[in-house]
């Protein structure tokens, strides 16, 4: 177990916060809920009902998207735009998909490379873009998954202000919609902008995110 638990620090780490994150999220987000409830003498909400809710939904996707879609993004540039100097990038002259030989697929591969980078065909192109593949869906989902939300949350606002509702594509193309998409995106942008210019100049000691300290400013990706 102590094992397990030293190999796996980093995704335990933060699948432990991250629930318990979204725990406080939902007890905050209940209570605030039922305050604004009280103030317009409205029906208060029980947790599990709000847990169910367009509401909760909407806020916990809302966010969700916009991180896969920051990792999306960034798995995908990533292979043909490079930043000299960042260890988020790879060196400037290996930009593009690279070779087999590079990437040790099919006849260059290890004995110890997985199965499917061995194979050929559609197989190894499904591998080999697997995480892009993975994130890219996650991404769309939650997404969806947002819009579904906020539309029955923007609908059921107006039912009780005595307005009219719209359809699913009518809110996709709302203000409504798109200022809180794009609080979130340009957000995550800049997150992902700074840590890769950040990173050609300061230091961290001991993280993967950051060069050694005595790289040179100029060393890029694993050059350092």
């Amino acid at each position: 177990m102590a094992r397990f638990v030293r190999d796996n620090g980093l995704s335990l780490f933060f699948g432990a916060i991250f629930l318990l994150a979204l725990l406080f999220q939902s007890i905050a987000g209940h209570a605030v809920h039922n305050e604004e409830a009280m103030a317009h003498h409205e029906p208060l909400m029980s947790y599990g009902r709000y847990l169910t809710s367009s509401e909760f939904g909407q806020a916990v996707l809302e966010n969700w998207q916009s991180e896969y879609l920051q990792f999306t993004l960034f798995i995908l540039l990533t292979v043909w735009l490079v930043q000299r100097g960042s260890p988020e990038s790879k060196p400037v002259n290996k930009a593009g998909t690279e070779s087999d030989r590079d990437q040790k697929v099919g006849p260059h591969a290890r004995e110890d490379s997985p199965r499917w980078a061995r194979a050929a065909g559609v197989r190894r192109w499904v591998y080999s873009n697997s995480l892009l593949l993975v994130m890219a869906t996650i991404w769309v989902l939650s997404w969806l998954g947002q819009s579904i939300t906020g539309w029955n949350t923007f609908n059921e606002a107006n039912q009780s202000h005595d307005e009219p509702t719209v359809s699913w594509l009518s809110y996709l193309g709302s203000a409504d919609f798109w200022e809180g998409t794009l609080q979130n995106w340009q957000s995550e942008f800049l997150a992902v902008g700074s840590l890769a210019i950040f990173a050609v100049y300061l230091r961290q000691r001991g993280s993967p995110e950051s060069k050694p300290v005595g790289a040179p400013h100029e060393a890029t990706g694993v050059e350092g």
